[in-house]
């Protein structure tokens, strides 16, 4: 069994407000990320994602920062950060995200119109942090070539399904009876 499968089905579930938590490395930083899981996830974010031709590597802050670096280290593409802060900086461009648990303006720079580039994150569950980065990274004028992300949590609205962009994923998980449950350890849609 796989590591990424494996602390997955050992992540503890915390319920907030009617929605489940997986607590996971990957997604929460707790329990503690052993490198070789960082390493597993990346080598198969390596194989799975489109890099010919990427310019770039964005990722939201914070829990994409982690797993972006490393993909950064290991292909030699620069790496852009989604923040919540504003800086005022030229080519800053605002967008808000809203997900089942939180809204949030966040800002891009360092993308620009004729940019190549992969958009990774830890989880899709909602879609709506990816649909927000999508949507903006095209109103800049940028190329998605791919869009990945290591876990996505079934079972729920995702805004991603229906509109003109869609995430791989590397293993799809769902919460049932207070367990998780792998959907689809491949993790492709």
């Amino acid at each position: 069994m796989d590591q990424l499968r494996q602390s997955l089905l050992e992540a503890p579930i915390i319920e907030k407000d009617g929605y489940h938590y997986f607590v996971h490395p990957i997604s929460d930083g707790v329990p503690m990320l052993e490198p070789s899981l960082l390493r597993e996830i990346v080598i198969k974010i390596i194989r799975k994602a489109q890099l010919d031709d990427v310019d770039k590597i964005v990722t939201p802050a914070a829990m994409g920062i982690h797993i972006s670096t490393a993909v950064s280290l290991m292909t030699d593409i620069p790496l852009v950060v989604i923040r919540k802060r504003e800086y005022g900086l030229d080519g800053e461009t605002p967008l808000f995200q809203k997900t089942g648990y939180s809204e949030n303006q966040m800002y891009i720079n360092d993308v620009e119109a004729g940019d190549n580039v992969l958009v990774l994150d830890d989880v899709l569950s909602t879609g709506g942090t990816l649909s927000a980065i999508c949507d903006a990274l095209e109103d800049i004028g940028a190329n998605l070539i791919d869009v990945v992300a290591v876990i996505k949590k079934v079972g729920g609205q995702n805004e991603l399904d229906g509109s003109p962009y869609s995430a791989k994923t590397l293993i799809n998980v769902d919460v049932v009876d207070g367990e998780v449950v792998v959907v689809d350890a491949a993790g492709d849609d």
